[in-house]
């Protein structure tokens, strides 16, 4: 009888594996329809090709390149006390945490319980007169049990490597924080400069005006001058004074801002001084572009490893539809009545060890939900993963055209400066002279005024275009090592070769 058991039992086990193997639930070809784009077969234009060099990346520090010591001095305070980087900071740890969670699922798993219990048993009709009646006992349990899931399809593997890959998704998210909260201080910096610069321009201008005034007034006193002329004089001077009171206004609003980004209060800005930015020589771009963007611009970084991240994700939901094998075991003792301690004797030991199958046979399109889903939150992933990389091209190139409008605006701007000033010099000397009206004096220095101020704003723009680039490219807080294998960014189909032991791709 044991012969014919032992000869049968092979096929049978070879039978039932294919029976339960074919009775899975069926995914009706559910998949998702993206893929992710090649960063190297996007065209880049001009601009891009025009700037390439084998010049480096920027560098970390990239806002050095200034030259201004209360910049450098500020950035550092703010990366140390912002409220946005700890935010950031905190959702790194909680994602690995998390990984760290459906990591322990690969383990073997075991719990120990015990508990004590206490029994009075009443005198009433019901329990006596009777053995029981009026008899106090324990029934009392310890046991250790424990379990391990064979993850035959990689179920278990794919949710870890999926949380792992969002942990570093975060922390790519981290850096392109950090990133931001740079170039804000910078833009902010920037502005401020501006401001104090257009500031100084009306200061200038308002002495000026009231020299015109005091020579209108000293024409008029020697009577070769007209109160006409004194009033005209006299009208601009409320309104430049508006204006500089204006800009102290924006001077005190852009310090807090700036505070603000560095978490500290507003009190902190009163420490600020007058910015003294200078910009080295213009920053060439590296060689490989657009391809090394992926291991180097922070959003770009992010994105991949949310495609990796939805294709494990997948093949968790793929799992789904196979048997799943688990081991377990447990040791216990166990007692009902007697004393206290009654129940650790030999006689009250007991275990028990074995395999536990669960296959889905029937869950009203369930699993086939989750996998739809999970196919759709891939094709999500890879389509902001392909606008992202887009868009960096974009930004690059938007740049870069930025930079050398701005060379060319910077020298018109001087130019046009030169020709004002000559303007407005030749029009004071006549009206001095008795040649001309205050009018012409008027208009010459009102176009001064916009050119001086037409200069500031290219210079101010030009600074800013070099930081909006430098950003662009990933402003030197490169991920390095922690890029995704873009081997990983396409979800592996479990099947009978992880039976084998073979590697996913």
């Amino acid at each position: 009888m044991k012969r014919l058991i032992s000869k049968h039992a092979l096929p049978l086990a070879v039978l039932t594996l294919t029976l339960t193997i074919s009775g899975c639930i069926s995914t009706h070809g559910i998949g998702p329809h993206t893929q992710p784009m090649p960063a190297d077969q996007l065209q880049t234009d001009a601009a891009i090709a025009q700037s390439r060099s084998d010049a480096h990346w920027p560098d970390s520090r990239w806002w050095q390149a200034y030259g201004d010591a209360q910049l450098n001095s500020w950035i550092d305070d703010a990366q140390r006390n912002s409220p946005t980087l700890a935010e950031a900071a905190a959702r790194v740890r909680q994602a690995k945490a998390m990984a760290g969670i459906e990591a322990a699922n690969e383990s073997p798993q075991l719990t120990g319980k015990a508990s004590i219990t206490r029994h009075k048993w009443p005198t009433d009709n019901y329990y006596g007169p009777g053995e029981l009646a009026d008899v106090t006992n324990f029934d009392n349990n310890a046991a250790l049990g424990l379990s391990y899931s064979l993850d035959l399809w990689g179920r278990d593997a794919s949710a870890t490597e999926q949380a792992l890959d969002n942990a570093h998704a975060s922390a790519a998210q981290q850096r392109a924080a950090q990133l931001e909260l740079q170039g804000n201080i910078v833009r902010s910096y920037i502005q401020l400069s501006e401001q104090y610069a257009q500031r100084d321009i009306l200061k200038a201008l308002l002495a000026q005006q009231q020299q015109v005034l005091d020579l209108a007034q000293k024409r008029f006193d020697h009577g070769i001058g007209t109160q006409l002329e004194v009033s005209q004089a006299q009208t601009s001077l409320p309104e430049t004074r508006r204006q500089i009171d204006s800009l102290d206004e924006s001077i005190a609003l852009t310090g807090n801002q700036l505070a603000a980004l560095a978490g500290k209060g507003p009190g902190a800005a009163r420490t600020l001084q007058r910015p003294t930015l200078t910009l080295a020589a213009p920053l060439a771009l590296p060689a490989h572009l657009p391809a090394q963007l992926l291991g180097q611009r922070p959003d770009v970084v992010a994105s991949r490893w949310r495609v990796n991240a939805q294709a494990r994700g997948i093949e968790v939901a793929r799992a789904g539809f196979y048997p799943d094998v688990d081991l377990s075991a447990s040791l216990g003792f166990s007692g009902t009545g007697g004393g206290v301690l009654e129940f650790l004797t030999a006689n009250k030991l007991g275990g028990t060890v074995g395999p536990a199958l669960s296959l889905p046979i029937f869950d009203g399109g369930r699993l086939r939900g989750q996998l739809g889903a999970a196919s759709a939150g891939y094709d999500l992933a890879v389509a902001q993963y392909n606008q992202t990389l887009v868009q960096a091209l974009k930004d690059i190139s938007d740049q870069l055209i930025r930079r050398q409008s701005m060379d060319t605006q910077a020298a018109l701007a001087s130019q046009g400066v030169a020709d004002a000033q000559r303007s407005y010099d030749i029009a004071r000397m006549a009206f001095q002279r008795g040649l001309t009206g205050y009018l012409e004096v008027l208009n010459a220095q009102t176009q001064l005024f916009r050119e001086q101020q037409i200069q500031q704003q290219v210079q101010a723009t030009r600074l800013q275009t070099q930081a909006s680039l430098v950003i662009a490219l990933g402003g030197g807080v490169g991920a390095g090592s922690d890029s995704p294998n873009p081997a990983r960014a396409t979800p592996a189909k479990p099947g009978l070769a992880l039976l084998r032991g073979e590697q996913q791709p």
